[in-house]
Parts: C-alpha cells; sequence; structure tokens
C-alpha cells in the first residue's frame, strides 16, 4: 500500500466510524506535513489527502504557498519577512538557517530547517502533563449576590479539581476571579482575583471548595452585577512527590482518594450525579445553551430521527 492510499484509508475509515470529513497530509516533517494537510482543505483536486513525501512535490507547494500560510510565522513575522523580500514559503526555505536565527529567532531557523526535510521537531505520543487547569464561563444570567456567586465558583472548582484527578495529578495553588462584563458602559465595572494554597497538594475537591469560597469573599464587592467568574489550578505535583516542611502540620482527609474515584465513577456513568451541597441545585446563572450544536457522535438522545 502506498502512502497515498494508506491517507485515503485513514480518511476513509474516520468518515465511516466518526462521520466527520478530513483531510490527511503527509510528510517528513511537521511542518511539511501542515503544509501538506492544509494544500488537501485548500484543493479539491486533492481528494482531501496529499503525499509530500517527494522532494519535487514539496517544492512545487512551497512556491505557490505564503510565507503567512507556514506554521509557526503568522501575519506580523510574515510582514517582517516580506520586507526582506521573503515571500514564499519556497523563499524562507532557502534561507540560510544561520541567517534566520540571527535575524529572527531559533524557532524560525527550526523551521527553515524543517521545510528543507530536517526533523527538528519530535512527535508527541503522548500529551504533555498539563501545568494549569482552568475553568470559567461567561454566566447566562448576571450575578449580583454572594450566594450565587459562591455556588458558581464551587460548581468550576469542582469541575476543575475533577479534571486534576483525570490527570492524576495533585495541586496546591488555587486562583479564583471575578468580573463584570467591559462592554457596557452604563454599569459600573470590576475586576479581581485571588489566590492562595493548601498546606498540602490535593485532589480532593472539598479541601479546593473551602479556599475557593475563602478567596471568593476576599474579592468580592457589593453593588455589581458580575458577568463572569473563573477558577485556576496551579503548581502541580505527582502522587506522594511532595516533601512537606519540617513544621507544616500535616493532617490529610482520611479516605480522600477513594471517595473522590467513587465520585467521579458515579458522575461519570450517567446514571446520576454527586454534588457538594455548595454547588446549589437551581444554577439560574449557567450559561445559556439554546443554540448548543447537537452531540451526535456521543448523545443518543441527538442523533437525527428519519421518519
Amino acid at each position: 500500500m502506498s502512502l497515498l492510499e494508506f491517507g485515503q484509508n485513514i480518511k476513509e475509515t474516520v468518515a465511516q466510524w466518526v462521520g466527520l470529513s478530513v483531510c490527511v497530509g503527509i510528510a517528513p516533517t511537521k511542518t511539511l506535513a501542515k503544509l501538506a494537510n492544509h494544500a488537501a482543505k485548500k484543493y479539491p483536486a486533492t481528494g482531501g489527502v496529499v503525499d509530500l513525501t517527494s522532494r519535487e512535490r514539496q517544492q512545487r507547494l512551497l512556491a505557490i504557498t505564503p510565507v503567512t500560510d507556514v506554521w509557526g510565522v503568522g501575519r506580523r513575522l510574515g510582514k517582517r519577512l516580506e520586507i526582506m523580500g521573503i515571500k514564499t514559503a519556497l523563499d524562507l526555505a532557502q534561507c540560510a538557517p544561520a541567517t534566520i536565527r540571527d535575524s529572527f529567532s531559533i524557532v524560525l531557523e527550526r523551521t527553515v530547517r524543517e521545510l528543507n526535510g530536517e526533523s527538528c521537531l519530535d512527535l508527541e505520543e503522548l500529551p504533555p502533563t498539563k501545568q494549569q487547569i482552568m475553568c470559567s464561563r461567561s454566566f447566562g444570567r448576571r450575578i449580583t449576590t454572594l450566594e450565587q456567586m459562591s455556588e458558581a465558583i464551587a460548581q468550576y472548582t469542582a469541575r476543575a479539581a475533577e479534571k486534576l484527578r483525570q490527570e492524576n495529578q495533585h495541586a496546591k495553588m488555587l486562583t479564583v476571579f471575578v468580573q463584570t462584563s467591559q462592554f457596557k458602559q452604563s454599569q459600573k465595572t470590576y475586576s479581581n482575583s485571588a489566590t492562595g494554597e493548601l498546606i498540602l497538594p490535593s485532589s480532593d475537591t472539598r479541601e479546593f471548595n473551602v479556599l475557593a469560597l475563602q478567596l471568593l469573599k476576599r474579592i468580592w464587592r457589593e453593588g455589581y452585577s458580575y458577568s463572569k467568574g473563573g477558577v485556576m489550578l496551579s503548581d502541580f505535583y505527582d502522587h506522594h512527590a511532595y516533601q512537606p516542611g519540617l513544621f507544616d502540620e500535616v493532617e490529610q482527609r482520611p479516605n480522600s482518594t477513594k471517595l473522590m474515584a467513587v465520585l467521579d465513577e458515579i458522575n461519570q456513568s450517567g446514571l446520576g450525579k454527586v454534588f457538594l451541597a455548595r454547588q446549589g441545585m437551581q444554577n439560574t446563572w449557567q450559561m445559556k445553551r439554546e443554540h448548543l450544536s447537537p452531540a451526535y457522535t456521543t448523545r443518543w438522545a441527538d442523533l437525527p430521527k428519519v421518519n
């Protein structure tokens, strides 16, 4: 099987199994593969699959590709390159890597080398561990009371802690932020954030919830209509990788890991939901979802019905 046939097989399999139309780009480097995929989308004659392993085909595509379409270049950097007479991807590929490094950066030098078939960017077989987890939404209805905002922050904190457990990580730092709308000139504007930390890194929703509400009370101001709020977890640690201080008062909740595992299992089963009372029942502030796209591939109720 040729690479072109292999790409067509991938395209057909994804369409059949998932129902999505995709394009496939094949090349010896990530940057060239990005260009191949771009060409597969742009030119219908390719049939959605471009094999760019041939040096001759690489040269032809680079010659008709604007330098701003190269992965990692962008408009601002593209303007600087165009002033130097570098208008196409081929122009960039023909530049001396050392000159590009001295005039711009080592990142752009790697791009030049990648355009010439020299692989400089490793493939990530596993996604890198996250350094931060944020959970934030604009409210469907303005929040004016501390009680409602406490429910929203508790909800976001629970979701962030759940994501943290999915990453098999613990976190020590938590940031809470709130803000009013920046677009209504007739209303007073206010935004603020506060950051706190646990004595020991944790993934327990209860630990973060207590800290989140303490931080919220610190930044809450009456008399404003808040349009958005959220939380961010940071300062991650692997399990049992944190060494507490000599005088730290270490007291962990008993069976915390097992309890959170059971909570996640129930919530992800689709059979029911378990949540903290602080998260509230009504949640009238939730984001409006009247125009939410149906989840055809993951929810039975959203499957189209044919009479």
